[in-house]
């Protein structure tokens, strides 16, 4: 419940308690003085119970919030002691207001203390009687209020944790769109540049015919970027290992570097099959870009698959974005990436999942 709806809920009690006791003030025989006090009492109590709530529902400092209501409280005190016993109601305003913005301990502590004191002095000087009719009415509403305390508390932070929740949505989604663009584009913009190079070499050699067939297949390669990344946008997109494979075996010839892959993915468990093929674009792109080697081989296994190099090992150190994308891809199979140089050169990179990892 925000503070403006609280203030409205405090007028309903200003408007029933404070006129009608003004008025009792103004008629008793009490001396000028003493009901001007009184009024004036009365009046920044009815203030205090409309301004408080803006301060209740504004603060998120509780130590704040409670020396507010003891203030209150005090001053409730103040004017029903100086009216009588019999104006004991008023004090049901601040007592709910308390149970519903402290905590419950407070809560319990402050109207607790109120209701001792109540009881204490109507005993001591109403010849020991107690009006049980007011202070059943003070506690009924205080431990009402405090139920519907907690239960603002609790919406309060069940959309607080949707909030994050959201947040969180929304940063996985940017780290997914993110990570997918890159693993595309990296890899096909490599390959479309290796094979851009190969086709202008091709033509500077008049060997038109084989510099077409590479243009045709920059085409292609072209046309299936731009379906990969509407169809990454949307968040549809799958990767297939034994596709990756085709891919991998294209880019590779095309660089001139002798490739050693398996001709069957079948020994991958199915559901590292896709995950599996974000390895392999990954490793493959990686050794067009930056290793220079001349050979490339490819091992795999259930949970496991291994890209071997002969280029100049680079890489070592913190991983890059590509590296770090795959192990995203990895942590929900329980599995992990290793990548570095070979003591003898070259460099590997394997990816497992599962009981292996």
């Amino acid at each position: 419940m925000s503070g403006n709806r609280w203030i409205w809920f405090g007028l309903v009690f200003v408007l029933l308690y404070i006129p009608a006791v003004i008025y009792d003030v103004v008629v008793s025989d009490r001396g000028v003085v003493a009901q001007v006090v009184l009024v004036v009492l009365l009046v920044a109590y009815a203030a205090g119970w409309l301004i408080a709530p803006k301060f209740f529902w504004g603060s998120d400092s509780e130590n704040f919030n409670t020396a507010l209501a003891l203030g209150l409280t005090v001053l409730g005190l103040v004017v029903v002691y100086s009216l009588g016993m019999s104006y004991a109601g008023l004090m049901v305003y601040v007592m709910s207001s308390t149970a519903v913005v402290l905590k419950p301990l407070r809560a319990i502590l402050i109207d607790g203390t109120v209701l001792v004191l109540l009881a204490g002095t109507m005993y001591l000087e109403q010849d020991l009687a107690i009006d049980g009719a007011q202070l059943g009415t003070l506690l009924s509403l205080s431990l009402g209020m405090l139920a519907v305390g907690r239960m603002i508390r609790a919406n309060m932070a069940l959309s607080a944790a949707q909030d994050e929740i959201a947040a969180l949505a929304r940063t996985e989604e940017r780290s997914r769109l993110a990570r997918d663009l890159h693993d595309v584009l990296g890899h096909s913009l490599t390959t479309i540049t290796l094979k851009a190079g190969v086709a202008r070499r091709l033509l500077e050699s008049s060997s038109t015919d084989r510099a077409l067939e590479e243009i045709r297949e920059v085409e292609q390669l072209t046309r299936q970027a731009l379906s990969d990344v509407r169809t990454t946008v949307s968040g549809y997109r799958e990767v297939s290992l034994s596709a990756e494979m085709v891919g991998a075996r294209a880019a590779l010839r095309a660089a001139e570097v002798e490739a050693d892959l398996p001709h069957a993915v079948d020994n991958v468990r199915p559901e590292l099959q896709g995950v599996f093929g974000y390895v392999l674009r990954e490793a493959i792109t990686n050794v067009l870009r930056h290793a220079a080697a001349t050979r490339v081989s490819v091992r795999l296994g259930d949970t496991w698959l291994e890209v071997w190099d002969n280029g100049r090992g680079t890489g070592v150190g913190t991983p890059g974005t590509g590296l770090r994308g795959l192990g995203e891809r990895l942590a929900p199979h329980g599995g992990r990436v290793v990548a570095g140089p070979l003591p003898d050169g070259g460099y590997r990179l394997r990816a497992e999942a599962g009981e292996t990892a």
